[in-house]
């Protein structure tokens, strides 16, 4: 019995029509930011570890939101992968984006909340020390996420034209293998400690920078007994840039999850609920970058 492979996601032009429009601003605004930074590294002796987070978040985005625009082709039917070395290395390099993205993130809220902490804090004493231990955090999340999402290279495969209930819908031409419920759980088990851990430090990390905001208010309007906010300094702007990031990016997680769970990824799945998913899972990738790039003074007067 053969399977029908088209799955009528070409009737729904105005989703399609927004899938690509997300993918195409967003690769074009991580690309803006990603060469901005390249070229600021190329011109500093010494970058701020800082910046090379954000230049390593829009190198992420960009290659995920990539990945993103072959999987819209073939989920619309405009291509055909037809491999399973096509289908394994495009659904892996995304999951494994997907994955750093949040890493990346956290890794950002809480470089800044070093940054601005004060002298008496005892978060100073890692001021000088972050720059020493990036590196090294940097290769362990990347190492660390490789093999974690390495199982989408022995699950995933071309779809074959033999009817399979147990399959589970990827795109038009992928499939993932049923695997054992062992593997299948110690991997969600890894996956949701590893997400809960970091959305709690992006939550820590945020809570102790708003706090800090608030008492430097105070302080400002205790001195000058004046009502009027204080001018803000760079550091308190990339802050307030960075909370909002965090703002949006737990946002966006919890919405992903929801449309997730309620839509789920099986061959009988609503395509209408397949492509919101993919609208809001890629919402932070395409937004994040223009966040950044309004804030950074250096890039617009460029």
């Amino acid at each position: 019995m053969k399977m029908n492979k088209k799955r009528k996601f070409s009737r729904y032009t105005d989703i399609r029509n927004t899938v690509f429009f997300e993918v195409t601003i967003g690769i074009a605004a991580n690309t803006a930011l990603l060469l901005f930074h390249i070229l600021t590294f190329l011109l500093k002796h010494r970058p701020k570890p800082l910046d090379l987070t954000v230049g390593q978040l829009a190198l992420i985005h960009l290659l995920m939101l990539v990945t993103v625009g072959f999987i819209a082709t073939d989920t619309f039917g405009f291509e055909d992968w037809g491999s399973d070395f096509m289908c394994k290395l495009v659904i892996y390099v995304n999951r494994l984006m997907r994955a750093l993205s949040i890493c990346t993130t956290c890794l950002l809220s809480v470089l800044q909340a070093i940054m601005l902490s004060p002298r008496n804090s005892c978060l100073a004493k890692f001021k000088h020390k972050s720059t020493h231990y990036y590196p090294c955090c940097l290769v362990f999340l990347w190492v660390f996420n490789m093999l974690l999402n390495g199982r989408f290279l022995v699950s995933i495969g071309a779809t074959p034209n033999v009817t399979s209930h147990s399959l589970v819908f990827i795109t038009e031409s992928c499939s993932q293998w049923p695997v054992s419920y062992l593997f299948r759980f110690i991997f969600f088990s890894l996956v949701n400690v590893q997400d809960i851990s970091f959305i709690g430090l992006m939550a820590l990390s945020s809570g102790y920078m708003v706090s800090l905001l608030c008492r430097h208010k105070r302080q400002f309007q205790h001195l000058y007994s004046t009502s009027l906010p204080p001018k803000a300094s760079p550091e308190e702007r990339a802050t307030r840039t960075i909370l909002l990031l965090m703002g949006f990016f737990m946002f966006m997680y919890l919405l992903d999850c929801v449309t997730f769970s309620s839509s789920g990824i099986l061959w009988n799945n609503d395509p209408i609920h397949h492509c919101i998913q993919m609208l809001v899972g890629n919402g932070y990738a395409t937004i994040c970058p223009f966040v950044l790039i309004s804030t950074e003074k250096r890039m617009i007067r460029c």
